[in-house]
């Protein structure tokens, strides 16, 4: 079978919105490739092999392939990726000029051809993603988090999820109620519930993450934990206030919310997380690339947050912020 390969070249810092907008047109699949230059180190603290060579994709840049059907008329849809893209520059998003190529390609069952890449990982002492479909057998303190991220964003191994799947393990304690926004595939939530809460809310505006949060959920055993709602946060504080509270499985205010979102839509709901934040609870946020850290900072603090810590990798950095 014949696909349509549509390639977009564009930064780091645009991935997300642009793999979104390509989804929104209809694409079957999407492959993302960032740079591997020789200046990008990779972890080998757990003595992690690495089966492939790095790419020569120039440090900041990255490669977004979506496959549409063969016969799609690929003309519109190319006009309004392009338009789309153009409208991120209002945003603050630096796209870097992005090219485009249009292709026919063969079925190469790319829909699965990446899994051969997704290889268990240890993301610390205690925390190791594996994928459904690999055979591991792990340390007798090892956390397994079950992962199969269908088409949702969120394998684990972007710096943005390790650093908060780190930042987690040490800021979450045991019998916390959590709140996951924007939960992708659910890995942060699946993390937090084997890492000792005593519930979690995951939630997200995208059905496809709802879908995938929700089989990771089952696939980890966790439906008594994790509880998974197609909503955002203000849409939960106005549930909170109504009978169905109890249908959130968390108790608001919650001492932990955690979010790995773009830093531009973090802004936007900084005082809803302080409102459902208890008094001395902790804020994560992550999917922060270090040119929009200061946006981010000021707007957390400007809600009346305090920066507690901060930790980086590459160019991204994960802020976390109490209420006090």
């Amino acid at each position: 079978m014949l696909w349509q390969e549509l390639t977009v070249h564009t930064t780091e810092e645009a991935i997300e919105m642009i793999t979104n907008f390509v989804h929104e047109l209809g694409a079957g699949g999407v492959s993302i490739e960032e740079s591997g230059t020789l200046n990008k180190e990779r972890d080998t603290s757990f003595g992690q092999l690495y089966e492939t060579p790095f790419n020569d994709i120039p440090e900041g840049r990255a490669v977004i392939k979506g496959y549409f059907y063969h016969g799609t008329d690929m003309e519109p849809i190319m006009a309004n990726l392009k338009a789309s893209v153009e409208q991120l520059s209002d945003f603050d998003i630096d796209t870097g000029n992005p090219t485009y190529e249009l292709r026919e390609v063969d079925d190469e069952d790319w829909a699965h051809a990446w899994k051969q890449y997704f290889k268990p990982i240890r993301i610390t002492d205690r925390l190791t993603i594996k994928p459904t479909w690999e055979e591991y057998t792990p340390s007798p303190d090892e956390l397994i988090l079950e992962l199969d991220p269908g088409m949702a964003f969120g394998t684990g191994t972007h710096a943005t999820t390790s650093l908060c799947l780190k930042t987690l393990e040490k800021v979450l304690k045991a019998g916390d109620d959590v709140i996951d926004v924007g939960t992708g595939s659910g890995i942060l939530s699946v993390a937090a519930a084997k890492l000792g809460a005593k519930h979690v809310l995951a939630v997200d505006l995208d059905p496809v993450a709802v879908t995938s949060a929700e089989d990771n959920t089952k696939q980890n055993g966790l439906e008594d934990k994790i509880t998974v709602k197609l909503s955002d946060l203000l849409g939960v504080l106005k549930e909170s206030e109504t009978e169905s509270a109890d249908k959130l499985g968390v108790t608001i205010p919650v001492q932990l919310v955690v979010a790995n979102i773009l830093a531009e839509v973090i802004v936007t709901f900084v005082d809803d997380v302080y409102e459902v934040l208890q008094q001395g609870g902790y804020y994560i946020t992550s999917g922060i690339i270090t040119a929009k850290e200061e946006l981010v900072e000021k707007a957390l603090v400007a809600a009346k947050f305090t920066i507690v810590e901060k930790n980086y990798d590459s160019n991204w950095v994960v802020i976390v912020a109490r209420k006090l």
